[in-house]
């Protein structure tokens, strides 16, 4: 199983992407939009981390990273 982000959660493909990584047996760890409407992430990755701020975001992907919890995409 290969670990995701995205960026870019609540644009108009991004429900594509998200069954994509479902459907290949992946999972999204973390995903970032400005805009906080993505209530289809919860629907395929309810435990994903979610942020609005690129600065949270990146500090969440670093402290993963130093945990050995790197991501693959």
């Amino acid at each position: 199983m290969k670990k995701f982000a995205l960026i870019g959660a609540a644009g108009y493909i991004a429900p594509r992407h998200l069954k994509a990584i479902k459907e290949t047996g992946n999972d999204l760890a973390v995903a970032m939009d400005v805009n906080d409407s993505v209530g289809i992430m919860d629907s395929h990755f309810p435990e994903a981390e979610f942020f609005t701020e690129f600065e949270e975001f990146e500090a969440y992907v670093e402290d993963q990273k130093l945990k050995g919890q790197k991501l693959d995409y």
